[in-house]
C-alpha cells in the first residue's frame, strides 16, 4: 500500500494529519503566512509537542523512512531556532561584555582623575591664588600628576601597561621645562616616599611564609649571584669603556643593579588580580627576591659612597648597612606583632584602624631612618611590618574579613601616577652626551645580558618549569625606583663637598643611570604584562596565598 506524505508543522496538524508544506520552503524559525497574511513565528514548546505527538501517531500506521524524515526536517527547524537565537544572544552578550570590558579598564582611572579634579577646585577655592594659579610650583606639580593619570589611561587603552604613558609624561614635562618646583623640593621627595612605603607594605603582605621558607634557598641564589656578576661586569667595563676608577665602577654597579619594586610589585599586582603564577610560590619568590636585591644594593652603596667622599670612619660606614639591617627588622618586627593584637580582630573599625597604623608605621620606618642616620632601615621596616602582621592576620578567624590590602591597593592607585611620573620627571635629556651614552649603553646592555644568564642559572634545580625559570629571571630586568632615589646621590654630595675632582664621575653615573631608566623601565614593564599569559599558569582556586 502506498503511504502519503505527511508534514507537521505544529500540533493541530499533527493531531488532525492535515499535509502541509515541506519545512524546507521556508526560512529557518518562520512558519507559512497565516490567512490573513502575517508571518508566524514558532514556538519552540509547539515543535517540541508535535515532535512527540507524532512519533506516537508514528506507531498507528506510519511509514518508519517517512516518520524519521519528519522527525529529521522538526528537529533541523528546532536546531536553526536555537542556533539563531545563540547567535543572536552572542552577539548582544559580545558587545556587551566589549564595553563592559572598556569601562572597567577606564572607569577607575576616570574616578581617580575627577577626584583630582574636585580636590584642585577644593584648594583653589581655600587657598591663595599664589599657590593655585596655573604658572605656580604648587600647580605645576599638581598638573604633573593630572597629567600622568591622564597620559595612563590613553596608554592602557592600546592595550598597553599605563604605567609606561605616567612614566612618559614625565620624561615629557621635565624636557620641555615645566619640572621646576621651587619651594616644593621637600614635598616631592615626600611624595616619592610614600610611594616607596605602600610598595614595600603591599609586597610584604604578599610575601607567604610557606613559600618563603621553603624558597629560601633559591631566594638567596637569585639574590647574590646576579647581583654580584652585574656589578662586577659593571665595574670592569665602566674601567675601560667609561674611565671611572674601580669603586665609583663598583658604585654605579649598585646602583643599575637595584631591581625596581614599583615596576616589579605593580605587575605583579595586576597578575595577582588575574590569577597567573599563584602556583609555586612565584610571587613570593619574585617579591623576596626584589626586595634583598634592593636592601643589599641600598646598604653597599651608602659603604661605597661613604668610603669614596670619606664623610665618616671607615668603620662607621661599613657597620651602617648591618646595624640598619637590625633596626629595620626591629623596627617591623615589633608594629608587625604589634597590629595582631591592637585592635581587637572583634572591633568594629577594625579594618581601617589596621590600615591607618600599617600605613602610619611604615612611613615611620622610612622618614625615621633618614632622621637617624641609617636609611638602609626604612623599606626592610616596612616590608617586615607587612610581613609580620599579613603572616598572623592568614592565621586568624577574620583573614577572609581584612580589608588592609584592598585599602593599600587603592592608596597605590592615587600613588601609582605620583611615583612613576616622578621618576621620568629624573630622565633629563640634557645631561646626556655622546661618547657617555654610546659606551653607558654598551656597558649597561652586556650587564644586563649576564644578570639575566646568571639568575637563570640561579634558579637551576627548582621545581620551576623552564617558562616560569625564565619569567623569574625577566623580573630582574626593570630599573627605576632605586636608579631614581641614588642616581643624583653621588653628584648632589659631590657638589656639597665641593669636590670638583669627582663632579665628571658624579655626573657620568647619572648619565647611565637615566639611560637605565630609559632602556628597562619601560620595556621590562611591557614584557612582565605581554609574556605572563604564556609563561604563567592560571590559577583557578580561589584560595590561593600570594
Amino acid at each position: 500500500m502506498k503511504h502519503r506524505k505527511v508534514y507537521i508543522t505544529s500540533v493541530d496538524k499533527a493531531a488532525n494529519h492535515q499535509p502541509a508544506p515541506s519545512a524546507s520552503q521556508f526560512p529557518v524559525g518562520q512558519l507559512p503566512h497565516s490567512a490573513t497574511g502575517q508571518q508566524q513565528p514558532i514556538p519552540s514548546i509547539d515543535l517540541t509537542m508535535s515532535l512527540n505527538k507524532h512519533q506516537q501517531l508514528g506507531h498507528a500506521g506510519f511509514d518508519p523512512e517517512e516518520t524519521q524524515q519528519i522527525n529529521a526536517s522538526l528537529q533541523g527547524m528546532c536546531n536553526g531556532l536555537e542556533i539563531q537565537q545563540n547567535g543572536e544572544h552572542t552577539q548582544k552578550r559580545s558587545n556587551k561584555s566589549l564595553f563592559v570590558r572598556n569601562w572597567l579598564i577606564v572607569s577607575q582611572p576616570l574616578a581617580l582623575l575627577a577626584i583630582f579634579a574636585l580636590l584642585w577646585g577644593i584648594a583653589y577655592s581655600v587657598l591663595p591664588r599664589q599657590l593655585t594659579e596655573p604658572n605656580t610650583p604648587f600647580m605645576r606639580l599638581w598638573f604633573l600628576f593630572v597629567g600622568a593619570q591622564i597620559s595612563g589611561i590613553l596608554v592602557s587603552l592600546t592595550g598597553l601597561p599605563d604605567m609606561l604613558g605616567m612614566l612618559f609624561w614625565g620624561v615629557l614635562y621635565t624636557n620641555v621645562g615645566w619640572a621646576e618646583f621651587q619651594g616644593l623640593q621637600k614635598v616631592e621627595v615626600f611624595l616619592r616616599e610614600m610611594a616607596l612605603v605602600n610598595i614595600m607594605l603591599l609586597a610584604g603582605l604578599g610575601l607567604d611564609y610557606d613559600s618563603l621558607k621553603k624558597l629560601f634557598r633559591f631566594i638567596m641564589q637569585l639574590t647574590l649571584i646576579p647581583t654580584v656578576a652585574e656589578v662586577v661586569a659593571i665595574a670592569v667595563l665602566s674601567r675601560y669603556l667609561l674611565d671611572l676608577p674601580w669603586l665609583w665602577g663598583v658604585l654605579l654597579g649598585l646602583v643599575v643593579t637595584a631591581v625596581s619594586p614599583n615596576v616589579v610589585v605593580t605587575v605583579l599586582l595586576r597578575l595577582k588580580e588575574e590569577r597567573l603564577g599563584m602556583n609555586k610560590g612565584i610571587h613570593t619568590l619574585i617579591i623576596a627576591m626584589t626586595s634583598c636585591n634592593d636592601v643589599l644594593a641600598i646598604f653597599l652603596f651608602g659603604v661605597i659612597l661613604g668610603v669614596i667622599f670619606s664623610t665618616g670612619s671607615l668603620t662607621s660606614q661599613i657597620l651602617q648597612g648591618p646595624i640598619g639591617i637590625v633596626i629595620g627588622l626591629a623596627f617591623g618586627g615589633a608594629c608587625g606583632a604589634s597590629l595582631l593584637y591592637v585592635p581587637s580582630y572583634k572591633a568594629k573599625y577594625t579594618n581601617g584602624l589596621r590600615f591607618t597604623m600599617t600605613i602610619l608605621a611604615g612611613t615611620l620606618s622610612v622618614v625615621g631612618s633618614k632622621l637617624i642616620g641609617y636609611p638602609s632601615a626604612g623599606a626592610l621596616g616596612c616590608i617586615t611590618t607587612a610581613f609580620v602582621a599579613g603572616t598572623g592576620w592568614k592565621k586568624r578567624i577574620d583573614y577572609k574579613t581584612n580589608e588592609v590590602e584592598m585599602y593599600l591597593d587603592l592608596l597605590w592607585k592615587f600613588l601609582k601616577p605620583v611615583s612613576f611620573s616622578l621618576i621620568g620627571k629624573e630622565v633629563n635629556f640634557s645631561v646626556l652626551e655622546g661618547n657617555t651614552v654610546l659606551y653607558g649603553a654598551i656597558t649597561l646592555l652586556v650587564a644586563v645580558t649576564l644578570r639575566l644568564l646568571f639568575s637563570y642559572i640561579s634558579t637551576l634545580g627548582s621545581d620551576l618549569n623552564w617558562k616560569e625559570k625564565a619569567y623569574v629571571t625577566l623580573s630582574g630586568f626593570p630599573k627605576a625606583t632605586v636608579q631614581a632615589a641614588l642616581g643624583p646621590a653621588a653628584l648632589d654630595l659631590a657638589r656639597s663637598l665641593n669636590a670638583t675632582d669627582d663632579l665628571p664621575r658624579a655626573q657620568t653615573v647619572l648619565i647611565v643611570t637615566v639611560l637605565a631608566i630609559i632602556f628597562t623601565a619601560p620595556l621590562g614593564a611591557l614584557l612582565m604584562i605581554k609574556l605572563a599569559p604564556k609563561w604563567l599558569r592560571k590559577e583557578q582556586s580561589e584560595n590561593v596565598g600570594a
